[in-house]
């Protein structure tokens, strides 16, 4: 077995998890196991752990370029150059169908246990969260014209599905504990008020202190990057005692939610995509 991956063991391993992301993307099952073992056949006498890893390679690359991954395939940073390009090559086949599922109208969901949807949230990788500059990276070589993630950030019958979604887990939430008259209160602010207002739903907790909530909502796995503005991240810490930011994944059949309590910037890593510039 070689160490390094040539380009034909890369190029088969991308065509494989381009066809797995294919049928996830079109609702068709497929099984995982069957395509590691049936790709195996191709390689270098890899292991299946090794091809595993490979495919987790292929999804962080994925994210980087504002494409969804497979949810089965966790992102593993440190991917080879070859595979980054090879994914490069590739991207054109899956634009259509990623276009179409980002920008699908979402219907509401009814959970009958919606309070069971809460789960832990991922675990930031590596390096440290919410500390030092941000460092400002040209890349050498471009990324795609358009990108899927933050397209599907906009998907605003995605967004309200996703709102309405947490105003029944706040009341539930509040209900449980006995707190009638403050689960009638629970608002969504983004229609009451408007989106400028940091959050999106007003809650409460059971000591009837203010909740602020602001919901993101993708139809994608639990690690999928989620985009805020400069408004949100500052709303977030001038009010760090009272902000959660309820992150709602695999909103497609069955979502869960973990929740990023206070400064959104002790959680995850910041990172600037737009500038403004003037004279």
């Amino acid at each position: 077995m070689s160490s390094s991956w040539s380009r034909q063991e890369v190029e088969a391993t991308v065509r494989d998890y381009f066809d797995m992301l294919a049928s996830e993307l079109r609702g068709v099952p497929y099984i995982k196991a069957a395509h590691n073992e049936t790709l195996r056949a191709l390689l270098d006498d890899r292991t299946r752990g090794a091809v595993e890893r490979k495919h987790q390679n292929i999804s962080a690359v994925l994210i980087e370029l504002g494409f969804p991954y497979i949810n089965g395939y966790k992102p593993l940073g440190n991917a080879q150059n070859l595979l980054r390009d090879v994914v490069r090559e590739h991207l054109s086949s899956l634009e259509d169908l990623v276009v179409a599922d980002v920008t699908a109208l979402q219907d509401r969901f009814t959970v009958e246990d919606v309070l069971g949807i809460g789960v832990d949230p991922p675990v930031p990788a590596s390096g440290s969260v919410g500390e030092g500059p941000i460092e400002y990276v040209v890349s050498s070589q471009p990324g795609p014209p358009i990108n899927y993630l933050q397209m599907e950030a906009m998907n605003r019958s995605l967004g309200d599905a996703g709102e309405a979604l947490v105003m029944a887990f706040e009341r539930a939430r509040l209900l449980r504990e006995g707190k009638d008259r403050l689960a009638g209160n629970v608002e969504q602010v983004s229609k009451t008020v408007g989106d400028h207002a940091g959050y999106d739903i007003r809650s409460y907790e059971v000591s009837g202190r203010d909740r602020f909530i602001e919901v993101k909502t993708t139809r994608y796995g639990k690690q999928t990057l989620f985009y805020i503005s400069t408004g949100e991240v500052r709303f977030s810490e001038a009010n760090a005692n009272a902000y959660h930011l309820y992150r709602l994944f695999e909103f497609r059949q069955k979502p869960g939610l973990f929740q990023l309590p206070g400064d959104v910037g002790r959680h995850v890593h910041l990172q600037a995509i737009n500038y403004r510039a003037h004279f």
